[in-house]
Order: structure tokens, then sequence, then C-alpha cells
């Protein structure tokens, strides 16, 4: 395999026979070579192929400053979700997920810790990925010999919920994450009561939560089908709950200047009240 491009001694750029850019890493595989040398493949770790210019672009900027064990760690990772999530990820997590591993490590040695606000929700919201984010944390300990806070288990469980909801572009979670808690909140203190983060019917309405805070959060517009007379079904059939939307309508438009549909009310309006009745039955 001939170098295209070395970027330091453990990671260069090749071309494939199809002519696509791969970067491939390393112990001192280009020591004392460059472009047009040819690397043997018995020596090559780890090959990245990411499809996307921009991703492809950053990576190769990123791996000349990381060490090639925290790349290593960070991929170990991303491997690890893919098989756990069964979802794509975008090809950006490898430069998110791996750069916030580096940099936490960093950071923990020179002594500086920092804390995750929004531990508590990404437990509750991203479960699978939370999980996967202390998995993460057991492996840094045992490859690096480095503990990392709790904390870091919910940033990771961030980055990888990123990473699966758009594959064109990153979103900010904290917002979402936040409009999120936003809504469960109004309908926990309007109903005065408690989730069972366990069942069914919560999981999926935090489910349809995170799909609706998504559009809110790039201020997408749910368009309308012509369900009219559906909607003033519902509207009758769970009054309750839909007062409740009502309310979580109005906060909305008032904060974020949104403007929920009739769609997305009654949507909101069904799984509210299937959650609130099997919370209250239990």
């Amino acid at each position: 395999m001939k170098i295209w491009k070395s970027l330091n001694n453990n990671v260069a750029v090749v071309l494939d026979e199809k002519g696509q850019e791969k970067i491939v890493m390393g112990k001192g595989i280009c020591f004392k070579k460059g472009a047009g040398d040819t690397i043997q493949d018995e020596l090559i770790d780890k090959t990245f192929f990411l499809s996307g210019a921009e991703a492809n672009s950053k990576f190769q900027v990123m791996v000349q400053d990381v060490p090639m064990e925290h790349i290593a760690l960070g991929e170990e990772i991303i491997t690890e979700a893919k098989v756990r999530l069964g979802n794509k990820m975008n090809d950006m997590i490898y430069i998110s997920l791996i750069d916030h591993v580096h940099t936490s490590i960093v950071r923990f040695q020179e002594g500086i810790t920092v804390k995750n606000i929004l531990l508590w929700d990404i437990r509750k919201f991203y479960k699978d990925e939370y999980q996967i984010g202390l998995w993460a944390l057991a492996l840094i300990k045992n490859k690096c010999n480095v503990e990392l806070p709790e904390d870091e288990a919910g940033f990771i469980a961030l980055h990888l919920a990123n990473a699966q909801m758009d594959e064109e572009k990153m979103h900010n979670m904290y917002e979402i994450t936040h409009i999120m808690q936003e809504v469960l909140n109004i309908v926990k203190y309007n109903f005065n009561i408690t989730f069972d983060e366990d069942d069914v019917y919560y999981y999926r309405f935090i489910t349809h939560l995170k799909f609706f805070a998504k559009r809110l959060a790039e201020k997408k517009q749910y368009k309308d089908d012509d369900n009219d007379d559906l909607w003033l079904v519902i509207k009758g059939k769970y009054p309750d709950a839909f007062r409740c939307v009502e309310k979580i309508t109005g906060f909305i438009e008032k904060k974020y200047e949104y403007k929920l549909s009739k769609d997305e009310q009654l949507y909101l309006t069904i799984h509210i009240e299937r959650v609130v009745n099997k919370t209250k039955s239990d």
C-alpha cells in the first residue's frame, strides 16, 4: 500500500484501488517515509474510511495531534456502540467522540473535571447510549489506568445519540434533551405522577418526544395531514391529556416561537393519554 500523504510517524493517508482516500494507522509506519513509499500491510493496525469529505478532512487534522492509543480507544468504543445500537452513525462521530475521549483523559490527568448538568436526564432519555458510556469508562480505566467520573459516561452517550439522529450534520443534543425535560415536567406536574421509566409506554413517549424536540430545535414545522376529524375525536375523547397538550403548546410557542401543528398536538395527546393512564393504573 503506497503513501499518498504522511500525517505523522504513525498515520498516513493512502489511496485504494478505486482512488478513494483511506487513513491507516500503525506504530512507526511512516518513519523516514513519504509520499509514494510503500507501507507493508502487516504493519497497519487500523484502517479508517470516512465517506464524507468534511469528516475525512477533519479526521486527518485531528489524528495529527491525538495519541494513537486514544484514537484506538475511541474507535473501539464506536465499534461497540454500532454493535449494541444497531444503527448507522454519522462519520462525524469519529471526530467528536475520539476528540472527547482524548480531551477528557488529558483534562483528568491535569486535575480538571467537568460537571455534566444533564446527567440525570441522559440516564432517562438515552439509556442504551448511557450504558455504552459506562462500558467506555471501564475500558478507559483498563487501557489507560484513568478513572473518569460518571459525568463522562453522559457526555459519551450524548455524542452517540447525536450521531444517530442525523446523518448529514450534528445537532445540539443539549437543547434537544432540555426541551424533552421541559415537556416531561409539564406532563408530570399537570397529572401529579411519577413515571415508570422501564415501562414500554414511557419508552414510546420518550421516543416521540425525542423527534419532536429535534424538529423544534431545527425549527422544522410538522406538515399537517388532513386529520381534522381525527383531531376533534381525540380532543373530545381525551380531554385531560388534550388540556395538558394545550399547556405544552402555549409554553413552546412563548419560549421557542414554534407553533405546534394539529397533528403534533394529536400525537402528543395520544402518547400522554397512554403513558398517564398506564402510570396511574400501576
